[in-house]
């Protein structure tokens, strides 16, 4: 019984110690890119290409509408 509770206890604080960090430096990206330059993958809004800020913005402002409640009432 008490062998067990130490073991259960020691696997508890190994746990522990292997948590990665969440600081805010470490989730910065390493190259600061307008968010209009976008990702490169087949899961973009079809349409769209990356690094043409006004569809970008077009693209943002549809889906804000989409998501607005007093535009979905009427």
């Amino acid at each position: 019984m008490m062998r067990t509770l130490v073991a259960s206890a020691i696997a508890l604080a190994l746990f522990g110690c292997g948590e990665k960090s969440q600081s805010q430096a470490d989730a910065r990206d390493a190259g600061d890119q307008p968010p209009y330059t976008g990702a490169h993958d087949p899961f973009v809004v079809k349409g769209w290409t990356p690094g043409n800020k006004g569809e970008w913005n077009k693209q943002m402002h549809e889906r804000a509408q989409s998501q607005n409640e007093y535009v979905k009432i009427n």
